[in-house]
């Protein structure tokens, strides 16, 4: 009765252990190429018209650099990817051409993008959110 009862005690602490583990990000999940889908005020037709994306494919040089295009200018950001689906992204890089009829498309982007703190990857679609109830949604490039 003792070596059943320490063997379901042993089991219950292994088990309690490992959801104690901290969850690294799987970086596997979110490192592509991501098209924007949903953002606030604009059209998920305007956005594919401008191609808009998020590519968080790595590079060996830095890898937390990334890049994003929002039909216009090519946009560099910093991102750290941390346990338990968070993220932090840091400032913005930005070529400077002048962009005909964006509608504030990479002011907002630059803007809501760095108030996201929350990744969730479910399937091919990425979710970028802030906890107050604003998010940014995206696709798989490479998914059809």
């Amino acid at each position: 009765m003792k070596k059943s009862g320490f063997l379901v005690a042993l089991f219950s602490f292994l088990l309690l252990f490992q959801n104690c583990k901290s969850q690294k990000p799987n970086p596997d999940q979110y490192q592509r190429q991501w098209m924007l889908t949903s953002l606030n005020g604009f059209s998920r037709d305007f956005l594919v018209s401008k191609r808009a994306q998020l590519d968080l494919s790595p590079t060996k040089s830095a890898p937390n650099q990334f890049r994003a295009f929002m039909g216009c200018n090519d946009l560099g950001v910093t991102a750290e990817f941390k346990k338990n689906n968070t993220v932090k992204f840091g400032d913005f890089m930005s070529t400077k051409m002048y962009c005909e009829d964006n509608k504030g498309l990479e002011k907002t982007f630059i803007n809501m993008i760095a108030k996201m703190t929350k990744y969730k990857i479910d399937g091919h679609q990425l979710t970028l959110s802030d906890g107050k109830g604003n998010e940014m949604k995206f696709v798989a490039a490479d998914w059809d």
